[in-house]
């Protein structure tokens, strides 16, 4: 396995495994972290999350969509040793309109249906984020940064 194929492989298992994530934005000139549930779509080339529209992090989207999204999981492997990966995705954040956004809307209900009420109200928005790169952190001295072209992803 070359190391695009690795790379991309352990992207994915992170991917897979997380269904929570920290998403950090920007607004007028201070960060903003928040906790929201995460879909990726078309591996690993996007990432969705939805918002009520009266948040900071709904106001902080719309004056700047630059944002990074920080997944973290543990995995059990057969012998009881335990992974972490840390995963960080950085991109554009849009927010999906129409049609579009009934698409993502439903992805994301099929990964959290306990989200149904949420997703469904009229002051929801639906994001999604245009992956740009990823930075993937498997140990202290275990950390890669790579764009989606060097990934061999177009």
């Amino acid at each position: 396995m070359n190391e695009q194929t690795t790379t991309l492989a352990w992207i994915a298992r992170a991917l897979a495994a997380s269904r929570l994530a920290v998403l950090a934005t920007e607004g007028a000139g201070q960060p903003h972290a928040s906790l929201v549930a995460v879909t990726p779509v078309g591996l690993p080339r996007e990432l969705v999350f939805a918002t009520y529209r009266n948040t900071r992090k709904y106001g902080n989207l719309l004056a700047n969509a630059r944002v990074a999204v920080l997944m973290h999981c543990t995995d059990t492997d057969l012998n009881g040793l335990q992974d972490a990966i840390v995963l960080t995705a950085t991109g554009d954040a849009i927010e999906a309109e129409g049609a579009r956004r009934e698409a993502l809307a439903g992805l994301h209900l099929q990964r959290h249906p306990d989200l149904a009420g949420f997703l469904g109200s009229p002051d929801c928005a639906v994001f999604c984020v245009a992956v740009e790169s990823y930075q993937l952190v498997r140990g202290i001295d275990d950390v890669g940064s790579w764009s989606l072209a060097q990934l061999g992803v177009s």
